[in-house]
């Protein structure tokens, strides 16, 4: 089946106050947690960024690591969801159910078919 990454952008909750948090993480788990036993979850996260030793890099293909972030680079992933699912409309659903819980946009891309992979 295709896999699906849904995610949003860097600061799409930073509008939340620290009692929203606790509601919206219980609601994204639950989302995560129905995935799971929809047999379609891969894998989910959120993107740190807050703390310290957390460092943007660049690595250039002749290995060359520059440190971020750039300026030139307007969205950041903020956290994402990877979901196996027959349909673009099923991983629209997802993605749906992620926005709801999430309280923000979500965007869906189609990884390319690998058959090496699989």
């Amino acid at each position: 089946m295709p896999k699906y990454l849904i995610s949003f952008e860097k600061g799409a909750m930073d509008h939340f106050t620290e009692e929203d948090w606790p509601e919206v993480g219980k609601a994204s788990h639950a989302v995560e947690q129905e995935a799971k036993d929809a047999g379609v979850f891969v894998f989910a996260g959120g993107l740190d960024y807050e703390d310290d030793d957390v460092e943007h890099a660049l690595v250039a293909t002749d290995g060359m690591v520059t440190d971020g972030p750039y300026p030139e680079s307007k969205e950041l992933v903020g956290g994402v969801m990877i979901v196996d699912v027959p349909t673009r409309e099923a991983a629209l659903e997802w993605a749906a159910k992620n926005a709801a819980a999430c309280r923000c946009a979500q965007d869906i891309r189609k990884f390319m078919y690998d058959p090496e992979i699989e």
